[in-house]
């Protein structure tokens, strides 16, 4: 999904002002004009899980952990991102389950159950992988302490090499995945002017009692616990750069004060999937018209 500032200039288009457009660099609008006539197919969009975690602050109150992908990616370089990635086949292996069964994730997220459970193990597989919190406990009702030590970091760095499956894991450790930590909160698709295109589910969740993020992951060179709307404020100020989904989000938790509020809350799951438009002859990012007031806000 492109990364971009917004674009606080007064463009105006059919004579009203442009409330859900962002314009796009110069480089987008041959892509738009070859997938809008059929010259050029859309990459199929992977399945990912991406998670906000949250946490109660003493002093600052509501915040939400972020991650700075490192320049080197090829998708969204230098953007503020929550942890996430993409399905891995052994997901759908089945491991120890407390909580909502996949059927219950698949109805709240409008898909079968196999996926259901795959993107709830990715959800909770990758949050560790790129922050050491640990959506999982030794029994349903408990959860682990601190995942910090040479013995989680091997964990870790197994998991993301891939020489270690996630319920290979769990069940090393002989710990149970705690789906009920966790809250559905949004759908985004990667707009098919991308050539990485993902298919993902948010997910909000509270940082387990005891647990600590990492400082950085493999993919990232900076993290930051923050308040939701004042990194909200920083994109739009062009200090940070984020993907519309990740402002969109942020701009939603803006609205509550405690973890609490947000998992207590309800949703009604949506699809957004923004698109490319050659408006006026310039390229642009169009949003879903849902999705506009929660990103434009501000």
């Amino acid at each position: 999904m492109p990364c971009v500032r917004i674009d606080r200039h007064e463009d105006h288009i059919w004579g009203r002002p442009v409330v859900n457009g962002l314009r796009l660099p110069d480089e987008f609008r041959q892509r738009i004009e070859d997938i809008d006539a059929g010259r050029v197919q859309p990459p199929a969009a992977r399945h990912a899980a991406t998670v906000v975690v949250l946490r109660d602050h003493p002093e600052h109150g509501l915040q939400a952990f972020l991650l700075r992908r490192v320049s080197s990616m090829a998708f969204a370089p230098g953007a503020y991102v929550f942890p996430g990635g993409s399905v891995d086949p052994r997901d759908a292996d089945p491991v120890a389950w407390a909580g909502p069964s996949p059927a219950e994730w698949g109805r709240a997220f409008a898909a079968d159950e196999a996926l259901a459970r795959e993107l709830v193990c990715a959800a909770v597989r990758e949050t560790f992988e790129e922050s050491l919190v640990l959506l999982a406990g030794p029994t349903g009702e408990s959860v682990v302490g601190d995942t910090r030590g040479e013995d989680w970091e091997a964990d870790r760095q197994a998991l993301l090499d891939r020489s270690l499956s996630f319920r290979e894991f769990l069940d090393r450790r002989g710990l149970v995945l705690r789906s009920d930590l966790m809250r559905p909160w949004a759908h985004w698709i990667t707009p098919a002017i991308e050539t990485k295109r993902y298919d993902t589910r948010f997910f909000v969740a509270a940082i387990p009692a005891g647990q600590r993020a990492r400082d950085v992951s493999t993919e990232a060179d900076r993290v930051a616990w923050v308040k939701p709307a004042e990194a909200a404020a920083r994109a739009r100020a062009g200090e940070w750069a984020m993907l519309p989904p990740t402002l969109a989000t942020l701009t939603e938790l803006s609205r509550f004060e405690k973890v609490a509020d947000v998992l207590a809350a309800p949703r009604r799951i949506v699809v957004q999937e923004p698109r490319g438009e050659i408006i006026d002859g310039e390229p642009y990012l169009v949003l879903p018209e849902e999705a506009t007031h929660d990103y434009a806000q501000g």
